[in-house]
């Protein structure tokens, strides 16, 4: 009969990053913001001793693997989100009607869209900064979930069922993600 090890998981925090923990919510800061993440699965558990962030899990089932690897993944985006950020650049496509595009409070309008008289809103999440340069979006986060979701929901906005986005470019279309070109 062999006995089962439980499974275990150790990060270190990085230079420039402080992380803190309050019952199961883990918040990671650092120059860029702050990150809180919350860990509350039964099958694994989380501790802060000094630098060092141990994830822990009571079986050792693939499932059990599962969890712990992801909430790793988690703690490292939100490390390297509060030190260098995430950056997701959308260009805007116009070939018939010239489009609109500004930022106002937690608001995004694209105006002149496909000619159409009223302007299409996007509501921006809080904890993302968006900023319109010309033909470009740029969306900044710490938070590389709130930063892909609004660069999403900006892209969503001009979506158009039924039409081919490779003849029918008009539109706002991401163009580069954290680490890959599009």
């Amino acid at each position: 009969m062999t006995e089962e090890k439980a499974l275990t998981e150790e990060i270190e925090v990085i230079e420039g990053a402080n992380a803190s923990l309050n019952g199961t919510s883990l918040t990671v800061s650092g120059p860029k913001g702050n990150v809180v993440r919350e860990f509350n699965s039964p099958k694994a558990r989380i501790k802060l001793e000094g630098r060092q962030i141990t994830l822990s899990a009571s079986g050792n089932t693939r499932k059990d693997k599962t969890v712990l690897k992801t909430y790793k993944a988690h703690i490292r985006n939100a490390m390297k989100g509060v030190t260098e950020g995430y950056v997701y650049k959308l260009k805007v496509c116009s070939g018939h009607f010239p489009i609109t595009v500004s930022v106002s409070g937690n608001r995004l309008e694209i105006k002149n869209f496909l000619g159409e008289k009223i302007p299409r809103k996007v509501n921006l999440m809080p904890g993302a900064a968006v900023k319109v340069d010309g033909s470009t979006i740029t969306v900044e986060s710490p938070d590389i979930e709130k930063a892909g979701q609004v660069a999403a929901d900006i892209e969503q906005a001009t979506r158009r069922p039924g039409f081919d986005r490779r003849i029918f470019q008009d539109g706002i279309y991401i163009i580069e993600k954290e680490g890959e070109q599009i």
